[in-house]
Formats: structure tokens, C-alpha cells, sequence
């Protein structure tokens, strides 16, 4: 579902790393905003605190956030923590390497199309995972975790940029992200390869898709529509054409020996059992009008 904003004040946070790394785009997005909302406030935020804070304080002004995916997640984070991620209208103008969250939700390649998104745009309703430890997943989760491909770049949740810089408060940043998402994103440099296949039972609205009789290669969970998720398991094949298996549901349970997986652009775990639960509508995104 569709609705017009609530409000044409703005309050436009743009991330430090993206700042860092293509200040023409944050410019530019920066300069539409301006010329196109009734007002703007513009928060160039050097620690979690402030992130936090600008968050907490905006009052009636939409939030925009100028970064990469795991900016949008903290972002993302912060308000679910705070309990305000349903009641607020989020705006995201991607700037950075790792786009591929955003573009997957649906928010326009290149600073001026997303900034004029956040204009003209209409905000929808979007199905969000949630799990039991309070992380939440925008887009696909995976297990086990498919490494991301290489960036030139760290995002605002790395450790930090090259040390001939020096930039403490990415890595007071990366803490915060630590805190919100349950685990550190791997290092690419240092991937491992492939992983096995897994033992896991995975129970959808409490009904076993798959047990640990049956090692599995992939697992899938996205969030559908009308809060069912989508869940696509593909068993391992031991001689025959091992069939893929689906099923939708408001719950799902995965559980077995220590497993990781891949929620958006992070990867967690070791877990025994997690349980993620669809939230029907619990993200409201600017997104272009149909």
C-alpha cells in the first residue's frame, strides 16, 4: 500500500563513510533535498551517539539517510530498538558500494533519482523479518551465509579506513553495529570457501518443512506479502534429483547443530535455534510512485 508523506521537513543524515568516499553524490543528493523540501535539516553525524540522537530527536521531520545498505540497517536498527520503526516514514538516497539492499527494496539507482524518490515519492508498507534476539531482516536471509562479493570501500560498519587517515569513529560505529545486528560482518579478504551442507529442522508455523534426517545445501527466507515470509530450502542430493521445497508462513524456526547465516549485508551466528517472525507492514520506505 501506498501514502503520501507526512511531512515535507526533513531531516537528512548522511552517513560519514559516505561522505568519505563520493562526496559529488552526497552533494548532489544533499542539494536536491534542499531545493525541493519545505525544510532541511542536515546531521553529519561523528559517532553512534549522535546517529542515535538525530533519530530520537527528529520530531516531526522525515529521516533520509545518505549511505550504503548497512546504513539504512542501522538506521533501521536504531528505530526498532527505540520502537519507533513503525511509526516512522524512512527515506534512503544509496550512496556507496554495497547498494544492493536498497536496490532490492526498491529505492532508484543514482543520487538524484532516490533524492527526488524521497521528494515525490509515495511511502509503502513493507514486511520485515524480526527475530528472537531483536535483529531485523529487510531483505533475504540466507543459510548458509553466500560471501558478498569484494568492495573498494568499508561501510560505515567496518573496522575502519586505511590508517594513513586515521578516522577513530568508524571504528566507534562498527561497536554500534555490533550491538544492533548479532554478529560482525565476515571479512572479505579472509572469506572461507564454500560451505558444507547442513543438519538442520526448519519448522514453518510449527510444521516441519525438513529434518535433520536430510542434509540441505541452501536455505532461503523472505519476506512475502501479507506478512507471510517465503521460505525455499533446496536438499542435498544424494544420487537422485533432490526436489526444492517451499512453504509461507508467519514463523519460522531453524534449529540443529551451530549454524551461520546471512541476514542483508551482515552474516551472524554461530546458532543452535533461531526463530524470525514476520512484521506485516513495519517498514514504511519512500519509494518512487507507481
Amino acid at each position: 500500500m501506498a501514502t503520501s508523506p507526512t511531512s515535507d521537513q526533513l531531516l537528512v543524515i548522511i552517513d560519514p563513510v559516505a561522505r568519505h568516499t563520493d562526496g559529488e553524490s552526497v552533494r548532489i543528493a544533499k542539494d536536491v533535498l534542499s531545493a525541493g523540501a519545505a525544510s532541511t535539516k542536515v546531521c553529519l553525524p561523528d559517532d553512534p551517539e549522535e546517529f542515535a540522537r538525530a533519530l530520537s530527536r527528529r520530531g516531526s521531520r522525515r529521516p533520509v539517510v545518505i549511505g550504503d545498505d548497512r546504513a539504512l540497517m542501522l538506521a533501521v536498527a536504531l528505530l526498532h530498538r527505540q520502537r519507533t520503526l513503525a511509526e516512522t516514514v524512512l527515506s534512503v538516497v544509496p550512496v556507496g558500494a554495497a547498494l544492493g539492499v536498497s536496490h532490492a527494496l526498491g529505492v532508484p539507482t543514482g543520487a538524484v533519482a532516490a533524492a527526488r524518490a524521497v521528494l515525490d515519492g509515495a511511502e509503502r508498507r513493507l514486511d520485515v523479518l524480526v527475530d528472537d534476539s531483536d535483529g531485523v531482516v529487510l531483505g533475504v536471509l540466507r543459510i548458509p551465509p553466500v560471501p558478498l562479493a569484494p568492495r573498494p570501500e568499508p561501510s560505515v560498519a567496518d573496522a575502519g579506513l586505511p590508517q594513513s587517515g586515521g578516522h577513530p569513529w568508524l571504528r566507534t560505529y562498527q561497536s554500534l553495529f555490533r550491538t544492533l545486528v548479532p554478529s560482525r560482518p565476515a571479512r572479505l579478504s579472509a572469506a572461507p570457501g564454500p560451505p558444507g551442507p547442513a543438519r538442520l529442522r526448519i519448522e514453518v508455523d510449527g510444521v516441519t518443512l525438513i529434518d535433520l534426517d536430510q542434509p540441505v545445501e541452501a536455505v532461503s527466507v523472505t519476506p512475502g506479502s501479507s506478512g507471510t515470509a517465503v521460505v525455499r530450502v533446496r536438499p542435498l542430493s544424494l544420487g537422485a534429483v533432490a526436489v526444492p521445497l517451499e512453504a509461507r508462513g508467519r514463523t519460522v524456526t531453524v534449529s540443529g547443530a551451530d549454524f551461520r547465516y546471512r541476514a542483508d549485508a551482515a552474516v551472524a551466528g554461530p546458532v543452535r535455534v533461531r526463530t524470525w517472525t514476520v512484521r506485516e507492514g513495519a517498514l514504511g520506505l519512500m519509494l518512487p510512485e507507481r
